[in-house]
């Protein structure tokens, strides 16, 4: 069942990247555009509603980079006995706050 919801949430948060990088697209075209935009872009993007989707962003990018980890092993035929799979499927629940959580302390 942990293995069929992180598979399902990998493919979810590989569409919500998707929203991600058109915000980032968004700041590095609004730095090319000028000082004045780029200023209110980025205090745009210091809102809190903002910082809760740029959180929930980075929660994504790394769930779905720990997802794909996941599935290269399983690509290069390891990790396919029934304790590894669901330690992997836990691991991808617990790293991606941790990882999140460290990279929004360092920030």
């Amino acid at each position: 069942m942990l293995t069929m919801m992180m598979s399902i949430f990998h493919r979810l948060t590989g569409v919500g990247l998707y929203f991600a990088v058109a915000i980032l697209i968004w700041w590095l075209m609004a730095a090319a555009s000028g000082p004045a935009y780029f200023e209110w872009v980025s205090s745009l993007l210091a809102t809190w509603p903002a910082k809760i989707i740029l959180i929930l962003a980075t929660w994504a990018f790394f769930h779905h980079m720990i997802g794909g980890i996941r599935h290269f092993i399983w690509d290069s035929l390891h990790g396919f006995k029934l304790g590894q799979i669901e330690a992997m499927a836990r691991l991808n629940v617990v790293l991606p706050p941790i990882f999140t959580a460290i990279l929004w302390v360092m920030l």
